[in-house]
């Protein structure tokens, strides 16, 4: 298995050798020169650790035994609080929610973080490399990060979240992690601002020669691929030919890995891709209007974002991998913040995802009618998807993801229902221990420099 990169299609690096970069050289991002099939029937009765082997092993396979990774996945999902890891709750027929907040921090992120935690540790066991972990988060990946990256030996984290634009529970989860190796950055500015830094900064040659930059963030390969194994679990658990997700959306990572899936061989009847009121990837697919607004502040402060990363490789399958013609679009975009895209890649964008925006307004109203109606109580982000599971009819089983658990977004739940959500034990404590994070201005120059004093 080799890689290429979105932007240089003419690259043919190894797991290895993509496992520790964000982006190569070209500012591109990597995908896999072919698609492994998986035999769907060989899976069934499998358990979730046996499927992520499965899933996995033939990205890694030239790298990673297969003993190597079996040790690997037992680690990841040995901390996770269901003996399902993520059960499939059945609402009504054919619709269902997956739940993907069982891990260490009660967010869908745990999946495919404490999985790179556990091979980051495994690559490096016998060697003297020392790696800084660069991260932007809109969350809940800042604390997955933290959480799978605590206290390893030779890895530094700096973790940048957009200041006052995340939730207490959120911010705590990372600031309250007292760990040497651990930085937290509050920055002056948007989510989008934060991932803008990061992805400057991996090309940044100066830091680069100080340190090994590597990237949590979903534009990690390894992190998609984790976050593939729960389509095909979702699937193995249901007797049915095929099967629709509705996925809420930011960073376009978490819907991306569900089209991953679908390359591999999953049975996709249809994909739902739902926003927020930050709507940049619905406009762009119902009218190819690839047109940056204003970020607003909502109840679901994971998808406030208008620069969606992994968007970049959606786009370059739909160009036929082309990557000429991706690094034109992407420049136009990133230097005038629009971009109108041809109708091909329109149509073909619509001939794989339906896409759906939903308002603050809607995402109450349906925390309220799911939590009086099916007696189910949803976080802000799984409530985006469930506002879709509601209007959808299908004969085919239809799958919402519950991104995080409620107790992380107290406040819209009490807006919504009336009254605050139970804290997990494990959530509890949050607000007892002090914080520790620095208030950053919204300069590349002024983190980088964060950076190297602390390494």
């Amino acid at each position: 298995m080799h890689y290429l990169s979105t932007r240089n299609n003419q690259l043919k690096e190894s797991f290895i050798d993509i496992l520790f970069q964000g982006l190569s050289k070209e500012g591109g991002l990597y995908l896999p020169e072919v698609w492994p099939i998986i035999p769907i029937d060989s899976l069934r009765g499998k358990s979730y650790q046996e499927i992520a082997h499965a899933v996995i092993h033939p990205y890694i396979k030239e790298s990673i035994s297969e003993n190597e990774l079996s040790s690997i996945l037992i680690k990841t999902y040995k901390s996770f609080d269901h003996d399902n890891v993520a059960p499939l709750i059945k609402i009504e027929k054919n619709k269902y929610i997956l739940e993907l907040f069982y891990g260490p921090t009660f967010a869908f992120k745990d999946y495919a973080l404490q999985f790179l935690g556990n091979l980051f540790s495994h690559v490096m066991l016998n060697s003297n490399k020392k790696i800084t972990i660069l991260g932007a988060t809109s969350g809940d990946t800042g604390s997955a990060a933290i959480e799978a990256f605590k206290s390893k030996k030779n890895i530094n984290v700096f973790i940048l979240h957009p200041h006052n634009m995340v939730s207490d529970v959120q911010r705590r989860q990372m600031t309250t992690v007292a760990d040497s190796n651990i930085h937290n950055i509050a920055l002056e500015g948007t989510f989008d601002d934060c991932q803008k830094i990061v992805k400057t900064l991996f090309l940044d040659s100066e830091i680069q020669s100080q340190t090994s930059l590597t990237a949590v963030n979903s534009i990690n390969w390894s992190r998609l691929i984790a976050q593939t194994v729960y389509y095909f679990w979702a699937y193995t658990q249901l007797d049915s030919k095929k099967i629709s997700f509705i996925v809420p959306s930011g960073n376009f990572g978490n819907i991306f890995s569900a089209r991953v899936a679908a390359f591999m061989g999953l049975p996709m009847d249809q994909l739902y891709l739902v926003t927020n009121s930050n709507d940049i990837l619905h406009r762009t697919i119902t009218s190819g209007d690839m047109k940056k607004a204003d970020v607003q502040q909502t109840y679901s402060p994971s998808m406030d974002i208008q620069v969606s990363s992994n968007f970049e490789r959606q786009i370059f399958e739909s160009l036929e991998r082309n990557s000429d013609e991706l690094q034109h679009i992407m420049r136009s975009f990133l230097n005038t913040g629009q971009y109108v895209l041809s109708s091909k890649v329109v149509k073909d964008l619509q001939s794989i995802y339906n896409s759906y925006s939903v308002s603050n307004a809607q995402v109450l109203e349906t925390i309220k009618n799911f939590n009086e109606k099916y007696n189910y109580l949803a976080d802000p982000h799984t409530a985006t998807g469930l506002y879709v599971l509601n209007g959808e009819q299908s004969n085919n089983p239809l799958v919402s993801l519950a991104c995080a658990h409620p107790a992380k977004f107290g406040d819209a739940i009490k807006i919504a229902t009336g009254s605050k959500p139970s804290f997990p034990e494990k959530l509890k404590n949050v607000f007892d221990k002090e914080e520790k994070f620095t208030i950053l201005k919204n300069s590349t120059e002024d983190i980088k420099k964060h950076i190297i004093k602390n390494l």
